[in-house]
């Protein structure tokens, strides 16, 4: 389902892209950042593409010609050595099957450095708050000598950390906050998750409307919490044999799950 914010990371990661600058993300956890990501980077085809494009020759899918997006989460302990290493072999090996793609006859063996990544535009680094220092400066070093664009994606107050770091953040042009769903968005995700239970979905109706008003105010739009807030009903209907979503099912269901404040 395209919500309103995913598009408008995708606007904020094609303007990246396009200028070939750094862009921070951020935005409070379970609200969509990764999913979002994930989504624009193709990241299911990477997946399957980079396991298979040795042992049975897999072109690179049509997904990834078009988004030229290489998608990395470090690790708690990622060294800047390590960070280095896998952005460099994830960038080089998109560009060498574009090419490959492109031009048929080419061999990297003959023309062509594993840090020239000509045909990858954007690196998106997710959970990029677990970089320390070295492996801030690492991503730096390597977005002056590519070119590539790159976006750090992280917590509410990951903007205000960048900017302890005066050489990565003058080259930040673009910070975008990642919300969570509003009401234009949360009504057909929750029709999803209705019809997906087998029940009409009609926010007019009393009983309902109670429903929706009760989970928007448990959930405030998180969407990880309302899949799980969800599941939870969909378990309590099943249990009880019962064949409408009502306030106090959703209060049921709520008091089932670990919810922060």
């Amino acid at each position: 389902m395209i919500t309103k914010q995913h598009r408008r990371f995708v606007e904020f990661a094609d303007t990246v892209r396009r200028n070939r600058y750094i862009g921070a993300c951020y935005g409070a956890p379970g609200i969509g950042k990764t999913l979002s990501a994930k989504t624009y980077a193709s990241s299911d085809d990477w997946e399957w593409w980079n396991a298979a494009r040795h042992t049975r020759g897999a072109p690179v899918p049509e997904s990834l010609l078009v988004s030229r997006t290489v998608l990395f989460t470090p690790h708690v302990i990622t060294t800047p050595r390590q960070l280095e290493r896998e952005i460099i072999l994830r960038c080089s090996r998109l560009s060498h099957d574009i090419q490959r793609h492109l031009r048929p006859d080419w061999d990297p063996e003959f023309s062509w450095d594993m840090r020239d990544s000509p045909h990858t535009e954007l690196l998106i680094v997710d959970e990029a708050e677990r970089l320390k220092t070295q492996g801030l400066e690492q991503l730096r070093d390597f977005f002056d000598r590519t070119q590539i664009g790159v976006i750090l994606i992280g917590m509410p107050g990951f903007e205000k950390q960048l900017a302890r770091y005066p050489q990565l953040y003058s080259r930040i042009g673009f910070a975008h906050q990642y919300r969570p769903l509003d009401a234009s968005d949360l009504m057909p995700v929750l029709a999803s998750y209705w019809r997906a239970m087998g029940l009409e979905f009609d926010p007019v109706t009393p009983n309902t409307n109670v429903a929706i008003t009760t989970i928007v105010r448990i959930t405030t739009g998180n969407f990880r919490l309302i899949e799980r807030l969800m599941g939870q009903v969909s378990r309590i209907l099943d249990i009880n044999h019962l064949s409408e979503v009502t306030a106090e099912v959703i209060e049921a269901a709520r008091e089932t799950l670990v919810i922060g404040t």
